[in-house]
Formats: structure tokens, sequence, C-alpha cells
């Protein structure tokens, strides 16, 4: 079937609670997505410490783009289309490395990384033959690198926007940037701090991207797949649980979204103070002294200041994130209708020993990526969903997403947010409708309401 614009209301009916599987596993659709979505929203591409020095460079995606991340010689950090402008060749073929020039092995031009030399990095700047076979008659200018024209350094996190008119990245995340901030700041308290440790994990995964987005904006409904994990020693401290470190009673985790904007977390509401103090990485002392110490610093720090924590949350459209168990960063970048490549960035305090270092990255893969125990559940109930739901007879029949629907209320302090409670669909209903605005074509001024930001 031929999907237009108008269809969109009814795969995504977040009144009813139901939602075409059409929209997870149709190719059609996925095509639109890379048009509607991902060259329009605020994609992350990166984290300032993979790129520290000049001339560093690292290759990520934005969409079914590959770009890349680099840092020119005055620190300025741009975003390149990784694609010659003569036939399309990838003039950087390397994950990550350090380079003065970015030259296509195809047919040898070669483009600047240096915005001092020339009027902007990605400027084309070697031609073979420029004088011979071009009679010097090529406007260099006019056939450098694509450039992003919107890029953001939030707290070390690099994200991009190739819509001109998109809103400003902060406009975009609302309150929602809160939580962020609680996953990228220091354990102290200070602002930012933080670095990616041991490199990016990248895999592939048979399933629609959206599966993963859903579970971590607040899927608290699906622990039952994680039964046999919780039962073993994967955790860092002294239980054998995978979140022995988490808050109960008045600080218990509950679902927050953001309904205008297509975010949410499971986390805290915002509170004034710290919970008391849980002893945690029982079973390596040094690591449990620098948490009792950065704890002590964020009370003395903070004070009476508001803060929030995160459990797990995501920002629309295929950005994920960890605030504490484990701190990590994910990505989940569409490949086809019914496959994405996941990326894990895993985050510590730039400052903190290495021994401290050294067992929350062990924590991290015991927990997260392609081996992670954790993590495997999850990819495999997202895989065997979407083989189940590309049958003849299966897409005729919709999910449901009923669970809590018209409960949600506002939550006080935070501007746009809802929250439903501990265990509830509404954040699912939240991302999905922000889908539908977005395949739907709607203009900016129509996708920010005033009262969102």
């Amino acid at each position: 079937m031929t999907i237009t614009p108008d269809m969109y209301e009814r795969l995504v009916n977040v009144k009813t609670g139901e939602i075409s599987r059409e929209i997870f596993v149709n190719d059609e659709i996925y095509t639109h997505e890379l048009e509607r979505i991902f060259t329009r929203a605020w994609l992350l591409v990166g984290h300032e410490s993979l790129i520290p020095n000049p001339d560093d460079f690292f290759v990520s995606r934005m969409g079914n783009d590959s770009v890349i991340l680099t840092r020119d010689r005055q620190n300025n950090i741009h975003v390149l289309l990784n694609s010659c402008m003569h036939r399309g060749m990838k003039v950087c073929r390397y994950d990550q490395g350090n380079t003065r020039s970015f030259s296509c092995p195809y047919h040898g031009w070669s483009y600047s990384t240096d915005g001092r030399l020339v009027e902007a990095p990605g400027q084309l700047v070697g031609v073979p033959g420029f004088e011979e076979h071009y009679r010097c008659e090529l406007d260099k200018k006019a056939w450098g690198l694509v450039r992003c024209p919107n890029v953001v350094n939030h707290k070390g996190t690099i994200w991009a926007s190739w819509d001109e008119n998109a809103p400003s990245f902060h406009d975009y995340l609302g309150d929602m940037r809160l939580y962020l901030d609680a996953a990228l700041d220091h354990r102290d308290g200070t602002e930012g701090g933080s670095e990616v440790i041991g490199g990016v994990q990248k895999w592939r995964v048979k399933c629609n991207w959206k599966f993963a987005v859903e579970n971590f904006i607040g899927d608290h409904y699906h622990n039952i797949s994680h039964r046999s994990v919780d039962l073993v020693g994967i955790g860092p401290s002294a239980g054998r649980g995978r979140r022995d470190m988490e808050s109960t009673g008045s600080f218990q985790n509950i679902i927050i979204g953001f309904p205008a904007l297509g975010h949410g977390v499971i986390g805290h509401l915002p509170r004034y103070e710290e919970p008391p103090y849980a002893p945690a990485y029982q079973r390596h002392p040094a690591v449990q002294e620098y948490d009792r110490q950065v704890y002590e610093a964020r009370v003395k720090r903070l004070g009476n200041k508001m803060r929030v924590a995160t459990g797990a949350a995501s920002i629309f459209p295929n950005m994920s994130f960890h605030g504490r168990q484990p701190r990590t960063l994910a990505v989940f970048h569409p490949i086809s209708a019914t496959e994405m490549e996941m990326w894990r960035f895993y985050l510590v305090d730039k400052d903190a020993p290495q021994e401290v270092k050294d067992v929350l990255r062990h924590y991290y893969l015991r927990y997260s990526g392609p081996g992670g125990l954790t993590e495997s559940d999850d990819m495999e109930n997202w895989m065997y969903a979407s083989e189940a739901s590309r049958g003849t007879i299966a897409r005729r029949h919709p999910y449901n997403y009923q669970m809590g629907n018209g409960y949600a209320k506002p939550v006080e302090g935070l501007k746009g947010a809802v929250q439903g409670g501990d265990t509830t669909e509404e954040n699912a209903r939240i991302l999905y409708n922000r889908w539908a605005q977005f395949m739907a074509g709607k203009s900016w001024s129509e996708l920010m309401p005033a009262q969102s930001v």
C-alpha cells in the first residue's frame, strides 16, 4: 500500500492505545522516516572526548548518512558529510583518527580540516589536474564537503541537525535537559566533566530502531525479561542484582514524559536534597571510597538546589541514556525497516582514579553492549517481536498500548511534563505520537508550541 501523510494518525492512535505493526516493519514507512525525521530532528553525533586534539576525527551517522565529527586547529567542532562531491566516495574510511586533510581515494579530491587556511573546514583544496584538466575553472569554494548547519556541544555531547529552520537545541530538549545533564555532569555535582571510556561499541540488531527507543523511554513493565539476570551477581555492589544502588521509597523511579516534545524518562521527580547515602561498591574498597567522596561533595555543592536523577531515558528520535547504572549513551541508527545499528558510549568522570574507571568499565560490559547480560535479553525481545510482526496475518493486528491511558498528571517543577506512576505506557504513547507528527510533515511552528519550551 502507498502511505500518505494523513494516514499516520490512523497508524498511531494514542486515544485508543492502538499502534499499527506497519510502523515497525514497512519499508515505505522506513524511507519516509529518513526524510521526515532524520533530516530534521536533533541527533546525537558523538562526544568531544572522542576528538580531543586538533585535526582529530570520529566517523558517525545521522540517519543513513555517514558523517565526520572533526575538530579544527582553532578547537572548533564541525560535522561534515562523509561523501566526496565528485563521485560520492567516502573521504574518510577509518572510524577514528587524526589527519590534516580528507582525501578521496577514487579521484584524489582533498578537503581541508582547518578553517584558518580557507573559509571553512571541508573546503575543496586539492584537485588532481586542476590546471590541465579543469583549466583552473572549477569553483573549489562551491564543491566542498557538505557541512551540517547546526552543531551544538552540550556538556561534551555533540548534537547536530540538517534543518536550518530547526529550533535551538535547548528548546528542542525543554526540561528534559535536566535529566540529560544528570547523566553528563560529574558525580560530585559540577557541570560536565564526563568522558567516553573504552571507545564505542557498535553492532547490528535485526529489529526496527523504535523498539529500542521505546524500551528505554519508560518500559518498566518488561522487567520479567531480566528475571534471570536479576538473580546473578553482575552488579558492582554487595547485592546480587543489576541495580543494587537504585533508590527506593520517596526517591523511587517513576515514568515522566514530555508530550509536546516526544522525550521521556524513568527517573525521579524534582527534589531539593540528596537521598540518604547508601554504601555501594563494597566489593571494591577504592571505588566505594570514591563514591562516598563524590556523594559528600555533591551534597555540599548543590545544597538546596533542585536536582533530578535518571534511570533510563530517551530523547526523540533515536537517542537513549542511563544516568547511573550503567552510565551510558546509546544511539539506534536506522539501517532498514527491520534492522538497526546500535552504538553504546560509556561515560565516567574524567578525573576519576584509574581503578575506578576500570571497575566501572568491567561492570558496564557485563550489563550493556552486545555481550551484556541485560542487553542480550532486550535484543532477543526486539528481534523476535520484529520477526513475528512481519507476517501477513500479524500485520493486520495492532499492538496494545493501553496501560495507564488517561491517567497521566502534570509534574510540578518540570515544564510540559506528565507522570503516570511507576508502570505505565504513557511514554510510549508520547513517543509514537511525536513520531506521527513528524511523519505527517508538520512544520516547526506546529511541532514546537510555545507552552512546550
